[in-house]
């Protein structure tokens, strides 16, 4: 009997899905468990598997489109089966709206992973992989492996929409010799006349979840800022002495560091690993550390859990391979969600000092920025000592000034002298 295929909830704070690409065409057979369609959520993409078997009859969602959780994306059914009424039915309650002009680029894995969802643009002469506009279009995971294998893009012809450059045209290209060889895309001097022509493309799942739950934050919470200098010297000497006696492969980072001790002293100060839930104030029993990574379409913030509990390599290898998973988009949803705390740490990009916005329903984030190398006075003599500024964000529903201040003043000794993160 034929019937509406539903959008499913693939991932925990998915309200709405975009269909990535169909694994089947119309007309096609399948049997329980085969993998219908990729789509894009808040934060991966999921696999959409069939419970029982039948033909997709219909795909009312092309890919690239989105629908709400419960909206028909497809008919299935047996061959031959009359299918009016329930595509009126679905025409009639909006599932028939315009898809976005291009579908996204699904990475090829078993479970979930993003994919990405921006284009990147290139200027060239003349390509049967370029737009109107004149740019050739390929997705960033296409975009990534032709800069690391050093593939010309103006010589890739595109088998996706519109032209557009693919994972597999790389791939073909590598294994076809389309490598330059020289690391990098060549550049071709044009004449450049009149204002610059643009390309408009769909907000992603991601970026309309990271839009939303920003502002939930920065309206709703009543947030207050602290802010305290931090003297950098004997963490430094810390991490170059571990450094010193383990492989290159465990070498830690400061944010290692950073890590471990905001852990442990969210263990000494549980109303900053808290939640407010409205008629509740929810104390988490072990700090889970959100790290701020950044990719392609913003930001994500894989957990450390129980960091507390971890050493310093241990931490330091968890953080490499789950941003590693964030970067080339395999984070599974229990690899981002369930922070207790969260750590944006931007100093490796130079930045003394940010506010960090807090993720709901987080009670705090901490905003980390380098180490500079600064004249200070101590026992009446200028001396230099690299000093770090960190500002933390906080929910005052559940922190006070006074319990924020308790924290960072935590936080600052066991940095300044490690020996504390043993007391």
């Amino acid at each position: 009997m034929a019937e509406k295929f539903l959008m499913p909830k693939l991932s925990p704070t998915m309200e709405e899905g975009q269909i990535s690409r169909w694994v089947i065409n119309e007309g096609d057979d399948f049997s329980a468990g085969d993998t219908l369609a990729e789509v894009d959520t808040d934060k991966a993409t999921m696999e959409m598997t069939a419970l029982t078997g039948g033909t997709l009859l219909k795909v009312i969602k092309p890919a690239g489109s989105t629908a709400a959780l419960g909206e028909t994306i497809a008919i299935t059914g047996k061959k031959g089966e009359d299918i009016t009424a329930l595509l009126a039915e679905a025409s009639s309650n909006g599932s028939e709206k315009k898809a976005p002009a291009e579908p996204k680029e699904p990475a090829p894995v078993a479970a979930a992973a993003v994919a990405s969802t921006a284009e990147v643009s290139a200027p060239v002469a003349t390509s049967t992989s370029k737009a109107g506009n004149g740019r050739v279009i390929v997705s960033p995971i296409a975009a990534r492996m032709a800069a690391d294998n050093g593939v010309d893009l103006r010589a890739v012809i595109g088998s996706g929409p519109n032209g557009r450059i693919i994972k597999r045209d790389i791939e073909a290209a590598l294994a076809g010799g389309g490598s330059s060889g020289s690391g990098r895309v060549a550049f071709t001097p044009s004449t450049v006349v009149g204002a610059s022509a643009y390309n408009d493309e769909p907000t992603s799942q991601m970026r309309r979840v990271i839009a939303s739950r920003l502002a939930e934050s920065i309206g709703p919470v009543p947030t207050f800022y602290l802010t305290t200098e931090i003297e950098m010297d004997n963490a430094l000497d810390l991490r170059r002495a571990i450094n010193a006696s383990v492989p290159d492969e465990q070498k830690i980072s400061v944010n290692d560091i950073i890590v471990k001790v905001a852990a442990l002293s969210l263990v000494k100060h549980p109303y900053v690993n808290a939640s407010y839930q409205g008629d509740k104030i929810r104390f988490y029993e072990q700090p889970d550390i959100g790290i701020a990574v950044a990719i392609d379409e913003g930001l994500i913030t894989p957990v450390v859990r129980g960091a507390n509990l971890k050493g310093f390599v241990e931490i330091g290898a968890e953080i490499r391979d789950l941003a590693a998973k964030a970067r080339s988009k395999k984070l599974l949803p229990e690899e981002y969600t369930g922070a207790t705390f969260s750590i944006s740490n931007l100093g490796m990009f130079g930045i003394k000092e940010f506010t960090a916005i807090i993720n709901p329903p987080e009670a705090g984030i901490l905003a980390v920025g380098n180490a500079v190398p600064t004249a200070v006075v101590r026992e009446g003599a200028v001396v230099v000592r690299n000093i770090m500024n960190v500002t933390m964000s906080c929910d005052h529903r559940v922190i006070d000034g006074a319990t924020g201040a308790k924290f960072l003043q935590t936080f600052k000794q066991m940095l300044e002298q490690p020996a504390m993160m043993l007391v």
